[in-house]
């Protein structure tokens, strides 16, 4: 069943959402994980805590918009995530595509060195954005 933009969030998704973008902001402060890293570290925890938290360690690359300033790091972190949760070829691909659409709606674009130009010191809370815009789409269904 894929995600719709459109449902009402429960109570249970509202909470889920906000603690996951509280979670991968912090985490992004700490400066132990950079935005991807972020990203799917808090996913991870929350929905797939039986995945090893070395893990984490196959998006270490895309920080800083994979080196070169191109895609996001948490969209491209948040891509990984949700793949690794989802499992559904099918409804991961829309998944995706919801949110770079959403993230290209919010920021204007998906292009790091642009968003750091144009929206100066914003990478820990748009890492957190990106952590509960998943959160959302994924669904209430996270680990407690």
């Amino acid at each position: 069943m894929f995600w719709n933009k459109h449902k009402e969030l429960s109570q249970q998704e509202v909470a889920l959402s906000k603690k996951c973008q509280e979670e991968a902001e912090q985490l992004y402060r700490s400066g132990k994980y950079h935005c991807a890293e972020a990203v799917l570290e808090t996913i991870r925890r929350q929905y797939a805590p039986n995945l090893p938290e070395s893990i984490v360690g196959t998006v270490s690359g895309f920080g800083g918009g994979s080196s070169s300033g191109c895609i996001c790091g948490a969209v491209s972190g948040g891509t990984v995530a949700i793949g690794l949760v989802n499992g559904n070829k099918k409804e991961t691909t829309h998944l995706t595509k919801e949110l770079h659409d959403w993230f290209k709606g919010k920021y204007g674009v998906t292009c790091c060195k642009t968003i750091r130009q144009t929206h100066k010191g914003v990478c820990p809370v748009l890492t957190g954005e990106v952590a509960g815009k998943i959160a959302e789409m994924l669904g209430g269904k996270g680990h407690e």
